[in-house]
């Protein structure tokens, strides 16, 4: 079963990352019952749908083996589906997906964009929402000098490949999310054009999702004396980038701060819309 999006506003995605090392919240929701506390806080705060996610992906993290990545999350999953709470599956490994859909999650979000074949099979056969998101080279090596010709044709045609693909292998068109992968091997100037010119992905037909909260690179742009602020302090920055992409088309927002994210999103869809 798929996730049916929001009508006339943006979608807010709250994260909830089930591990001890993520970038931001690594350890805080490791226990199930913190993170099972903290999914609620964030759906009557207002999200739409929980992100949960069991490997980190942050610059140079290493990979867990599927066993520990299901531990982590096939659980928590379940209890949240059974709470009627809406849950997205942050994975790129084809049996955490299957068995995180069977607990009854109703999205997978994959930051490789489900290249695995056998992937982009467990997702046809659920019916479910995938999230292809792109990524330039891996969460170890993505940060390393990376380089674009022209990086918002580059991500936008490359994307354009990954759905094209996992439509052929039975995924519906209309089950598909787009994100550009904000600081998944990008410079801050690729970041700041990528955003700018989210319409541009937005034109493929796609709903596009942007995930740039609590970001290195609005650490770096805020920051002084070479010194980046802590993912703590990056508050107001997510929300003046969130501002911008959902002023060119972005329909889903995927956040650490649900309340402040909600309502920022609100205030800009209100003012979208005025003619």
């Amino acid at each position: 079963m798929p996730f049916t999006l929001p009508v006339g506003r943006a979608a807010v995605m709250g994260v909830l990352n089930v591990t001890p090392d993520s970038f931001s919240d690594g350890g805080l929701f490791f226990d199930p019952e913190s993170a099972m506390d903290h999914a609620r806080a964030m759906v009557a705060q207002g999200a739409d749908v929980i992100d949960v996610g069991g490997e980190s992906t942050r610059p140079g993290s290493e990979p867990v083996t599927a066993d520990e990545e299901l531990r982590r999350t096939e659980q928590v999953v379940r209890r949240l589906a059974q709470e009627g709470i809406a849950v997205s599956i942050d994975t790129s490994k084809s049996e955490v997906a299957k068995a995180c859909l069977d607990a009854g999650a109703v999205v997978v979000n994959d930051v490789t964009a489900l290249r695995n074949d056998e992937m982009k099979r467990v997702c046809a056969a659920a019916g479910c929402t995938v999230c292809l998101m792109h990524m330039k080279g891996d969460p170890r090596t993505m940060q390393t000098n990376p380089a674009y010709h022209d990086v918002v044709q580059e991500v936008r045609d490359e994307l354009a490949a990954h759905a094209e693909s996992a439509e052929r292998h039975g995924v519906s068109r209309h089950d598909i999310w787009l994100d550009p992968g904000i600081g998944f091997g990008k410079s801050i100037q690729h970041n700041l054009l990528l955003l700018n010119h989210i319409d541009e992905i937005v034109a493929l037909g796609y709903p596009v999702l942007v995930g740039i909260s609590r970001k290195s690179f609005i650490g770096r742009l805020l920051g002084s004396e070479g010194t980046p602020l802590p993912a703590s302090e990056r508050l107001h920055g997510s929300l003046a980038a969130q501002t911008v992409a959902q002023s060119r088309g972005a329909r889903i927002i995927r956040t650490h701060d649900v309340a402040a994210t909600k309502r920022a999103a609100t205030i800009a869809q209100a003012i979208l819309t005025q003619d």
